[in-house]
């Protein structure tokens, strides 16, 4: 969602040696031949498998697909995952409403005389699109990247971008449209070999010093808990060791890159599991993957930090992390709820009043 008036209403995871493993990282990417950095946004228009909940996949990409030029499934998925997590009956603290997060005088304007119930997905997914599009329209004369400009307009309102010709120099609509080009990565199914992640050796190194430990629940490695790590704690503390801030539950760790395929697996890559393979919101697990079918993960409450293997019939995928694709993600609050949106107060985001999430096992 958007905040201000500017020309338009604003809205809205054994038994191996850890030597051999880290040998094996490094032999992997020696031999892929994949380019350094990270894969491009591109002008791919497809959702990634298992990125948005199943039962939104055809709206979203429908919407994202037949409304204008500028607006494309991921980046209508980015948007909808950073405004309400995809949760269709949230609220945030100025009123905004639903999985688009619009404010109710913004859907009258927009609205199709049909479409009567912002808190319906088949109507406010097309909804948002529609918005867009109709921002897009308004500073298609400025010069830029039209994405970029159709952003900066559903945040900071048509009159300042048409005002600047090009995005304002506000640090919040700057953040907004870096963060949602970036997120748009996620959710956008890769169109050549996901890039090799730089930080990835680093990350897994970490993890190796942290075999034996004892897994607890909520655990973050603090002194006050012993050193000890949940699943998600523990990915969160192997990244943070190479310069990357990921966010705490593991369902919210899945959107911090693209995804590679099964067979394009490398060293470093996160690999999660969840209840419900059609829904990335049921992730209740993730590992960092180390090579060979294996990974190092904190397993359960009784367990240790330890190999296990990926071959589970509930994994569900994996996430490249990337420090953008960390960096655009949107935080919670300490009740769980989303508070890295457009910023609907104009102090840093919209906070949901549903959308919460806790620790992964």
């Amino acid at each position: 969602m958007v905040l201000r008036n500017g020309g338009r209403a604003a809205i809205a995871a054994g038994a191996l040696g850890g030597g051999f493993v880290l040998l094996l990282g490094l032999g992997t990417y020696a031999a892929s031949g994949l380019p350094q950095g990270n894969a491009g946004y591109g002008s791919n228009v497809s959702l990634a498998t298992g990125t948005v909940p199943a039962a939104y996949q055809a709206l979203i990409q429908q919407a994202g697909s037949s409304t204008c030029p500028q607006v494309t499934a991921p980046l209508l998925a980015a948007q909808l995952y950073q405004e309400s997590g995809f949760n269709p009956t949230a609220v945030s603290n100025v009123g905004a409403q639903g999985i688009s997060q619009i404010m109710p005088d913004t859907w009258r304007q927009y609205a199709d005389p049909s479409w009567t119930n912002p808190w319906d997905p088949s109507q406010a997914i097309p909804m948002a699109a529609r918005i867009d599009c109709a921002y897009a329209k308004d500073v298609a004369s400025v010069p830029g990247d039209p994405q970029a400009n159709m952003l900066a307009a559903y945040n900071a309102g048509t009159d300042a971008v048409l005002r600047n010709r090009g995005i304002p120099p506000y640090s919040e609509t700057q953040d907004y449209v870096h963060s949602i080009l970036s997120l748009a990565r996620s959710f956008s199914a890769p169109s050549a070999p996901v890039g090799i992640s730089a930080q990835a050796n680093g990350a897994i190194y970490f993890a190796q010093t942290k075999l034996g430990t004892p897994y607890l629940w909520g655990g973050e490695g603090l002194p006050s808990q012993d050193g000890r790590f949940d699943c998600s704690g523990l990915t969160q503390a192997a990244f943070a060791s190479v310069g990357i801030t990921l966010p705490r539950v593991a369902n919210d760790q899945w959107y911090s890159g693209q995804h590679p395929s099964r067979d394009q697996l490398r060293p470093g890559d996160l690999v999660f599991f969840a209840t419900d393979l059609s829904d990335p919101r049921s992730i209740h697990h993730v590992g960092i993957y180390v090579g060979g079918g294996y990974m190092i993960d904190a397993p359960h409450t009784g367990a240790e930090i330890r190999y296990d293997s990926i071959d589970r019939s509930e994994y569900i995928g994996a996430t490249r992390v990337t420090p953008d694709g960390a960096a655009a993600l949107p935080s919670r609050a300490a009740d769980g709820t989303i508070t890295g949106g457009s910023a609907l107060d104009g102090k840093g985001g919209s906070s949901l009043a549903s959308a919460s999430a806790s620790p992964s096992p």
